[in-house]
């Protein structure tokens, strides 16, 4: 595949939860808000693009015996980069995310394309597959997480008290708050689920009709 396919790949072909199906605990988790999903998914296309193009480096020199625990211990090493730095600059942002920074480190998306892509391509294909792949796990959880804030809270972009975002419904509207709780984080995600079902449908039968 050429550079540009590789990347776009990410975008819809393997867009992560909905298409790869990985990485679903922080999609459920963290996405009471859209500002969430944005700083999960950034840190962990970071993760994952910095140990994609490690992964490629050293492929020929890892063990075939020990792969895996050598592509943990790269992922580990950004993943430790990733939240001290987060908390350094945005440290309210680490703390609403939490333990869910560290996770990153079993994140199957990231261990995944590490030993489906990265230990198989070259640096650069490596870093266009996971940057690809980030961006769009990164739009899928800023998707659910905008979903359940605006009907949770009637809210968009909520990051705190003094920057309280974006209020985008009617005076009256009285926010489900279920949507903000964990069963309506599997709402958000089964009806997304579906739209996407839909829409690859459509297209199947639209290229079939062709």
């Amino acid at each position: 595949m050429s550079l540009k396919a590789e990347f776009t790949k990410g975008l819809w072909k393997t867009i992560p939860p909905f298409r790869l199906v990985l990485g679903l605990c922080p999609t459920l988790a963290v996405t009471t808000s859209g500002f969430n999903g944005i700083g999960m998914g950034l840190a962990t296309t970071f993760v994952l693009i910095f140990s994609n193009v490690f992964v490629s480096l050293l492929r020929k020199l890892i063990p075939n015996q020990v792969r895996i625990a050598s592509y943990i211990v790269i992922i580990a090493s950004f993943v430790v980069i990733v939240e001290l730095l987060m908390q350094a600059f945005f440290y309210q942002l680490s703390a609403v995310l939490g333990i869910f920074i560290p996770l990153i480190v079993v994140n199957c998306i990231i261990l995944g394309r590490a030993e489906a892509f990265a230990s198989k391509n070259n640096p650069i294909m490596s870093l266009a597959d996971g940057l690809g792949i980030g961006l769009g796990y990164t739009m899928s959880l800023f998707v659910v997480g905008s979903i359940r804030e605006v009907l949770g809270s009637g809210t968009l972009l909520y990051i705190s008290n003094d920057h309280p975002g974006f209020h985008v419904m009617w005076s009256s509207f009285e926010p489900f708050t279920f949507m903000l709780k964990p069963p309506g984080a599997f709402v958000a995600l089964g009806i997304l689920l579906a739209f996407m079902n839909l829409i690859s449908q459509c297209q199947t039968r639209k290229g079939g009709g062709n």
